[in-house]
């Protein structure tokens, strides 16, 4: 059961200003430990030690394969994948690169010997940060979430959201 929460967008530049969202309510997160010892209570032949110590080399496997540029498929959960967000750039004639963090050097050393690009260090340049992407795949799809998850409001939400249909009406000052 996923329990949800309410929250007020509060950007007064958005289309959806003044508006609710429901919200998730996480209740604990889990560590490849709190993992290892679930999947060991699932009646395997395994220890909750040697199940996380495949778990930790599964994550160090994943991991180094999407920093190889590969992506990595999951059968029924996920496909995890890097990404970028990049910084636009301007591409002028010379393979000058202007913009990105703090700009890039000219086409010409300071001597007049024209400069010979190095693109490692300028894709560095064209890049704000480096994510993680999953999505979902399988029987895991978002088709197959909505038909298998429920929800309810957690108790805060639903006096929030009954405070704002039902306000109560402040008392009268005393004369």
């Amino acid at each position: 059961m996923l329990e949800l929460n309410i929250a007020q967008n509060q950007n007064s530049f958005s289309s959806a200003f003044g508006k609710y969202f429901a919200r998730v309510e996480y209740k604990e997160t889990m560590s490849i430990d709190d993992m290892a010892q679930h999947m060991a209570e699932h009646n395997t032949p395994f220890s909750k030690g040697t199940i996380a110590g495949i778990l930790k080399d599964f994550v160090d496997c994943v991991r180094e394969q999407c920093l190889n540029g590969k992506t990595v498929k999951i059968d029924n959960l996920a496909i995890f994948k890097c990404s970028v967000e990049a910084n636009g750039m301007d591409i002028k004639e010379g393979y000058k690169i202007v913009g990105g963090i703090g700009g890039l050097p000219a086409t010409k050393n300071p001597d007049g010997t024209p400069r010979t690009p190095d693109y490692t260090k300028e894709a560095q340049y064209a890049i704000k940060s480096a994510k993680l992407l999953a999505q979902s795949t399988g029987s895991f799809t978002r088709k197959e979430l909505n038909s298998d998850a429920s929800f309810r409001w957690t108790k805060a939400a639903r006096e929030a959201i009954d405070a704002i249909v039902n306000p109560t009406p402040e008392p009268e000052p005393e004369p």
